[in-house]
This record gives C-alpha cells, structure tokens and sequence, in this order.
C-alpha cells in the first residue's frame, strides 16, 4: 500500500490509522488523501419501495403493524455488538414495559453456528422472544430500512467506514451507532443520528428510548437532515468523480 504513487482513505479514521500505523513508510512526496466513500443515493430512497411491498415485508417477517420496529442489520458477527443490542433492549423493556417494540437482527451468520446459538439464548435470557426476530437474508435493503422506525449499529470495534449509518440516513430513517470509527464522521450528532458510548448497553439503551419517545415533527426533521448529509458527502457519484480526477492527475504527472 505504501508503495504507491497514490493512497486514498476511505474516512478520516482510516487516514489516522495509516498515519499513526505507518508513518516512518510514508514517502511525503506521494500523495495521500481522504475520498470518502459512497453509497448509490437514488437506490437508498424512500421512493423506491412501495406500500404493498412493506405491507408483505412486515407480514412475512411475522411483524404487527401497531410496534416501532428497531432494525440492526449486519453480518452476525460478535464485534458487531449483537450481544450489547439486545442487552440494551433488555434494559429498554424494563423502562417501557414490554413488548413495546418489534426488533429485528438482519444478518447472516455466515457458518458461526455457534455464535447465533449464543445470541438467541441471549435473548431468551432477556425474555426477547416474542419481539426480537432472526432475519437472515433480505434482497430489498431499501425496503428493510422504509419499515423501520429506528436502525441501529453497535460495533465494538470501528467501523472504517460504516455503511449501515450512511444507508439508514438516505433512507430518512434515524440512526443509532457507536462512538468509534466511522460513524463519527458520517453522523452529525443529535441532527443526523445519535452516537452511544461504545460497547455500554446502558447508553444504547438511553438513547433507543430517547428516539422511541420522539415526535413525529423531530422525527421527520432528523430525516430529513440525514438525507442531506449522505447526497451531499457520501453520495457514490462524487466518490466516483473524486477518484476519477485524482487517477488522471497521476497518469498526467506520469506522462
């Protein structure tokens, strides 16, 4: 990697972590930018999906129409934090009585048996299993995030980047995520999303019913400011466009 006439970072975090890892290898006289990462703003809108599309979505997942629905997609994995997700809402039943809320954990296991085994008595523990469901695969992301009234995302560990953050605000959907990695950068802080103190359930938890007891008037607000945040940063075209512009510039430089 630091070989190259050209690095690019795909978020500040990895910038820093290539500087601070890497430092005595880095040649000052080669180029080293942040181009960050995008998602495809037009796939990720609410205007893709349709009603009957949500309706047989909630149906088929075995989901009432009258609960919040919390969403936390990611491969099942324990440093995705599954595990603190569903102590925190443990901790939120406590506060609000349960069954208040549907949450669903959209994600293959990938092999680790193991680990799935672990989390659904996990959740067992937390007398989850009426209101916690076990997705494993969902081909209409789009359609995932529009049924959802809150996304969270519960890393351990950071993030580079943190697609789930970027996906969930150009859904126009309130996004929950860890204070580490990505998601620092991708979430404006109470106007975007909403940051947790990494790894604590308790903070999780805090800010899950501080988002459960919103109006819709904030809600739409919220939505409406991380729509703007992804097309305006983190919109794939001008990902594209950036890194276009610098290969040219090395191919020129060369020439």
């Amino acid at each position: 990697m630091v070989r190259s006439d050209l690095i690019i970072a795909g978020s500040n975090f990895i910038f820093s972590h290539i500087s601070h890892n890497y430092k005595k290898y880095l040649n000052v006289k080669k180029k080293f930018l942040v181009i960050f990462r995008g998602i495809n703003v037009d796939y990720f809108d609410q205007s893709t999906t349709l009603e009957n599309e949500e309706n047989q979505l909630i149906s088929k997942w075995g989901i009432k129409n009258n609960k919040k629905i919390i969403l936390m997609p990611g491969r099942l994995t324990s440093w995705k934090g599954q595990e603190i997700f569903i102590e925190a809402l443990g901790i939120v039943n406590k506060q609000l009585g349960h069954e208040a809320f549907y949450a669903v954990i959209l994600g293959s296991d990938q092999g680790r048996d193991i680990y799935t085994k672990k989390i659904k008595r996990l959740a067992e523990q937390h007398r989850l299993t009426n209101q916690l469901k076990f997705i494993e695969h969902c081909k209409n992301m789009p359609l995932a995030y529009k049924i959802s009234d809150l996304v969270v995302s519960a890393s351990i560990e950071p993030e580079a980047f943190g697609r789930v953050s970027v996906e969930a605000q150009s859904m126009e959907k309130p996004i929950i995520a860890s204070n580490i990695g990505g998601s620092n950068e991708t979430i404006i802080d109470n106007k975007t999303g909403f940051l947790f103190k990494s790894g604590n359930s308790e903070s999780l938890s805090k800010k899950i019913i501080e988002v459960l007891n919103l109006d819709e008037s904030t809600l739409k607000s919220i939505g409406n400011e991380g729509r703007k945040n992804v097309i305006k940063k983190f919109n794939v075209e001008k990902m594209c466009f950036s890194t276009y512009s610098e290969y040219k510039k090395l191919i020129n430089a060369n020439n």
